[in-house]
């Protein structure tokens, strides 16, 4: 359920943000204030200009939110379930945001891979333009081992060079593992663990 009576933490991201009205909260599934935050500071300092999403919600009005006040940037949200994403709509349009963001009901589907096999979001009729802000909050973890790992694997072509890559809830043990994946596949990427609330990386993507 959603509510505005969130957290004393989201205070200072929603009167720098400009949001008078707060933040619609969820309890169960909405991001930490300082993952937030640490989107809108990239869409400040970086200025993306094509921000793809796994999985949607507040960080998906947050990103919206930062691309209208640096008057660039568009985001693209994957959402499995058809309800969160229609939920996700209509919170973009009560804040006047859906300019600036778009959630793609993207089912989740057998995904074979040389590791093993995935379900992770259907892409197919998707154009993605190079992605150069990549936001890493989904598919949920309870869901299978290393849930998120089919991210780089699968999202690799349309991935920019340098793109900045973002992995939420990082302090759990499946993240860390796949992480420590990716970097094997690709050690020429930089990795960087951040001191959030739940644990967080930055990757950037190769420049060639």
């Amino acid at each position: 359920m959603l509510s505005h009576d969130y957290p004393d933490s989201y205070g200072p991201l929603c009167r720098r943000l400009g949001l008078e009205r707060g933040l619609p909260f969820t309890p169960q599934w909405s991001a930490e204030a300082d993952f937030l935050e640490l989107l809108a500071d990239r869409v400040r300092d970086a200025a993306p200009t094509q921000i793809l999403e796994c999985s949607s919600g507040l960080s998906t009005l947050v990103l919206a939110r930062a691309c209208e006040l640096a008057g660039r940037g568009r985001v693209l949200s994957l959402e499995n379930g058809a309800e969160y994403a229609e939920t996700t709509r209509a919170a973009l349009a009560a804040y006047g945001l859906q300019s600036w963001a778009r959630v793609v009901h993207a089912p989740l589907v057998e995904k074979p891979l040389p590791e093993g096999s995935w379900q992770w979001y259907d892409l197919q009729g998707l154009d993605i333009p190079p992605v150069d802000l990549l936001v890493i909050d989904g598919p949920p973890g309870f869901l299978q081992p290393l849930s998120r790992y089919p991210a780089l694997p699968l999202l690799a072509d349309r991935l920019a060079p340098g793109c900045c890559i973002l992995l939420d809830d990082a302090a759990r043990e499946d993240e860390q593992a796949l992480v420590a994946r990716w970097r094997r596949r690709w050690p020429q990427m930089r990795c960087e663990n951040l001191p959030l609330a739940r644990g967080c990386v930055r990757l950037e993507w190769p420049r060639g």
